[in-house]
Parts: C-alpha cells; structure tokens; sequence
C-alpha cells in the first residue's frame, strides 16, 4: 500500500465502525426503535503490512434510516497517516425489525474525511443479546483494498423494557 492509501483506509475503517452502529436512531423519532436511536461502537484496530490502525467513533445516531458520527483513525508509527472524518451507513426499518429479532444484518454507507476523500464501507451487524452485538467493517480505500475491523456495538438509545431476543 502506498502512503496515500493508508489515510483513506482509515477513513474507510471509521466508515465500518458506524456502519455497526446502523442499528441505531436519532432521539426523539416515535417509531418504536427508540433503543436504536444511539448506538455505541467500542475503538478497535486493525494491521497493515507496516503499521497499525485504531479507530475511535462518537456515537451512531439516528435519523430515521441514516446513522451518522465521527472518526479519527491513527496510524502507527506513521501518525502523518492519521485522519478522521464523517461516516453515515443507512439500515431501513426492516432491518432495524430483524435486528430487534436477534438475526444478523448487512449493510453499506460512505465516509467523507477532512480532506473530501470518499470511502465505501459495508458491513455486518450480529446480534449478541438484547442491547449489543458484534460488528464487522470493510472500509473501501481502493476499488480493491480494504481495512476490516471487527468490534462490538451496544445500543444506548432510551429502551424502555428490552424485548428477550434469542441470537441466530
């Protein structure tokens, strides 16, 4: 990989991380996902051939189908590297439906770091238990190279009583 690349497998990673947190809604929507109105994605990393890549996202929030926050990926050792940006993944309310069940979900969004760099990102939410879950993220760079990252996701929009959700 080239030293343009990394940056915008950064971004492409943050992009990832929101992705997970496609299970979420911004406060305030009454459509019954309330739950998934904020979702939390834990700071994860990931290798390249010569460095190491951590990125850290804000919360997901909700508005209507979109979820949308903000990322810094650091580069080490190459901290030059380093970038952060917007991400926004897009879950319609069926999804959000068979999330609810405890049955795993993809999907896709885009991210747009500081410099105007665009990155692809799809993933793949999967339900651990009732409020969180694990999340996997590709974050385009290239049309052929990607940064995946693997964490977990907890929802911490207002619940109400939790639905007991059995994982698939």
């Amino acid at each position: 990989m080239s030293g343009v690349q990394i940056p915008h497998v950064l971004r492409t990673a943050a992009i990832a991380a929101i992705a997970l947190a496609a299970a979420a809604r911004a406060p305030g929507a009454d459509d019954g996902f309330a739950r998934f109105d904020k979702v939390a994605i834990r700071p994860t990393t990931t290798s390249l051939y010569v460095a190491t890549v951590t990125m850290t996202m804000q919360p997901f929030l909700r508005r209507d189908a979109v979820f949308s926050s903000t990322y810094s990926a650091r580069v080490f050792p190459y901290f030059f590297w380093s970038e952060s940006g917007r991400l926004w993944i897009e879950v319609p309310r069926e999804k959000l439906r068979r999330v609810a069940r405890g049955e795993a979900v993809d999907f896709t969004g885009h991210g747009v770091n500081d410099s105007g760099d665009d990155r692809r990102v799809e993933g793949r939410a999967i339900p651990t238990g009732p409020s969180s879950g694990r999340i996997l993220v590709r974050v385009y760079v290239t049309r052929r190279i990607h940064l995946s990252f693997d964490t977990t996701y907890e929802l911490q929009g207002d619940a109400g009583p939790a639905p007991a959700v059995t994982p698939r």
